[in-house]
């Protein structure tokens, strides 16, 4: 064989590898949006009949507050219509996967109009007792999150409807931890989709977040801390879509979304070392039963391009994948219908607190966030990367870590 016959042949090989390489991530974002999918349908289709609360199970771990009830069903669909959003914003196309779009952004249309007519069957409680703060607030992170394919589809009665719901959350009080952040969400929605927020609640959430920041990217929750995944479920995210919203809505308040978003990276960083070679990581803290929800930050990190220089979209996507994939097929993580059951890995009905039902669950969705990039996009369609622990614990040298 000659010089360029060999070349020749060294080329093809790197073709057909590059092309192996391409196909396997194309078969990591279909498995991801296959699993979010699972997740989803039972609930998606039961609402869109308006047999939701017929249809739902209500699980409860020992110690439970009450039979939640009267919370789960907007838990479940304020929490799911979150973590989806990104994908559904997407909007439709010829592709396989823009037709799949397409029938889940209809179902949210409808699931949406069900769930705030007070004349449905599966009209959703906003404001008895203070649980449905938190799931309106998701609610509405929902629609920030996807604004052309959900709020601005939707017929006028029912954004009518929206907004009268989430201003019926008004009327609840928060608790001075992460949930002053609940209430900025719902503020943040009103003022993006009717110009009736209140900018004293949000700017009062904000400022004593400032006031809550501990250092190397993390909040406390409330002056506290505390070692959980709630700057993941709950505090970072909901910062940056505030900031966001604010932004766009004519409030910039650049300095502190520059700072609250150089934080974000940081812990982002911190996320994606917490997962170990086999996409297992540390069951530390309350809502453990919130599943892969808990890295909720370091998905949407991804999503806004601004993963720390030394973390790689790709192997964002890789341990991502390896921790969906770990939990999502344990034994016992589903009902024979299809509903999400109590668990961390399966099914641990011991695992929740007194405020985890079923609905409770589908914060899980959040980790699905990176599917609203594109499928060309480099996080998608780079080769397998190995993320840090995989590198550690195979003896590869990698960078130092360093605090914020």
């Amino acid at each position: 064989m000659n010089k360029q016959q060999l070349t020749y042949v060294l080329a093809l090989c790197i073709g057909v590898i590059t092309g192996m390489q391409a196909l396997q991530a194309q078969e990591k974002r279909e498995y991801m949006v296959n699993t979010m999918i699972k997740i989803a349908d039972p609930l998606l289709e039961a609402l869109s009949k308006d047999q939701l609360k017929e249809k739902m199970p209500v699980e409860r771990s020992p110690g439970a507050w009450d039979d939640r009830k009267h919370v789960t069903y907007l838990e479940g669909f304020g929490r799911l219509f979150s973590g989806m959003a990104p994908w559904l914003e997407l909007g439709p196309d010829d592709t396989k996967e823009g037709k799949l779009r397409e029938k889940y952004i209809k179902l949210v249309l409808k699931d949406l109009e069900n769930g705030t007519n007070p004349e449905a069957d599966d009209f959703m409680n906003f404001s008895t007792d203070r649980q449905p703060l938190v799931d309106a607030a998701f609610l509405a992170q929902g629609l920030l999150r996807a604004p052309t394919q959900t709020w601005d589809r939707l017929d006028k009665k029912t954004q009518e409807n929206v907004i009268n719901a989430l201003k019926s959350s008004r009327k609840i009080e928060p608790y001075y931890s992460n949930w002053l952040l609940f209430t900025a969400m719902v503020e943040a929605a009103l003022l993006k989709f009717d110009s009736s927020g209140d900018l004293i609640r949000i700017d009062y959430a904000l400022n004593k977040h400032k006031e809550w920041y501990l250092g190397d990217g993390m909040y406390g929750d409330g002056p506290d801390f505390h070692w959980d995944y709630y700057n993941s479920f709950v505090i970072q995210p909901m910062l940056l879509d505030i900031y966001k919203t604010l932004e766009e809505t004519g409030h910039a308040k650049d300095r502190d979304y520059k700072r609250a978003k150089e934080r974000a990276t940081r812990y982002a960083a911190i996320q994606e070392r917490l997962i170990g070679p086999q996409g297992t990581y540390p069951p530390i803290g309350r809502s453990l039963a919130y599943r892969f929800g808990a890295f909720q930050l370091l998905s949407q990190i991804a999503l806004r391009d601004e993963l720390p220089k030394d973390v790689a979209p790709a192997q964002v996507r890789d341990a991502l994948h390896t921790m969906v994939k770990n939990q999502i097929e344990a034994p016992g993580t589903f009902d024979e219908n299809g509903w999400l059951k109590v668990g961390l890995y399966g099914a641990q009905n011991n695992i929740g607190e007194g405020y985890i039902s079923t609905g409770s669950l589908y914060l899980c969705s959040e980790v699905f966030l990176i599917l609203g990039l594109p499928a060309d996009a480099p996080l998608w369609s780079n080769p397998e990367t190995e993320w840090t622990q995989k590198k550690i614990w195979s003896g590869q040298n990698i960078n130092i870590d360093h605090h914020y």
